[in-house]
């Protein structure tokens, strides 16, 4: 358990794949999550129960996937890391808040420092790296809050609800995580 001032992390446990399941099919929390992808919204139950099982079988040292819960163990979202380079040692992480009672309250924020911490002082990683669309304000905001820069766009590459965006790519350094 790896733990925040409102959030903690754990591993994913089969019981979260119900919520897992209710957010990939709600719109809304699709959209934030992962703009228009038809491969990662409206899943059934049998894909969400196919994916526990690939997630177990994990090497940590590659990706991994946390269950984000609130300080009273109810599970809000899903944080993951994954294409990890042992030689840059650097990796691509990403967030969820899928319950969305708890939007635009801190909680992603807390939940990203959380796996910021993780990533830099358990995995040793040098750099992380990741991306949202440009519609997603309120992830943006959240992760320049937690020190991500705006490393580049790839212009015009997402297309959601009929209108095209761009990719934000944003990194973090450990240096500049380091920094008082």
């Amino acid at each position: 358990m790896m733990n925040g001032s409102l959030t903690q992390l754990r591993a994913v446990a089969l019981e979260d794949m119900e919520d897992v399941y209710q957010w990939r099919n709600d719109d809304e929390v699709s959209l934030f999550a992962v703009g228009n992808s038809p491969l990662l919204t409206h899943v059934s139950r049998e894909q969400v129960e196919s994916t526990y099982e690939t997630i177990v079988k994990m090497d940590r040292a590659e990706n991994g996937v946390f269950s984000i819960l609130d300080l009273e163990g109810r599970i809000i979202g899903i944080a993951d890391y994954r294409d990890v380079n042992i030689i840059t040692r650097s990796a691509v992480m990403g967030i969820t808040i899928g319950d969305k009672a708890y939007w635009g309250k801190g909680y992603g924020s807390d939940a990203i420092k959380v796996m910021i911490r993780y990533l830099f002082q358990q995995l040793n990683m040098q750099r992380i790296q990741l991306d949202t669309w440009s519609g997603n304000a309120r992830a943006i905001r959240a992760y320049e809050k937690c020190g991500f820069k705006v490393e580049g766009r790839l212009r015009q590459n997402e297309y959601v609800d009929g209108k095209y965006y761009d990719t934000v790519i944003m990194g973090l350094l450990r240096s500049e995580w380091e920094q008082p």
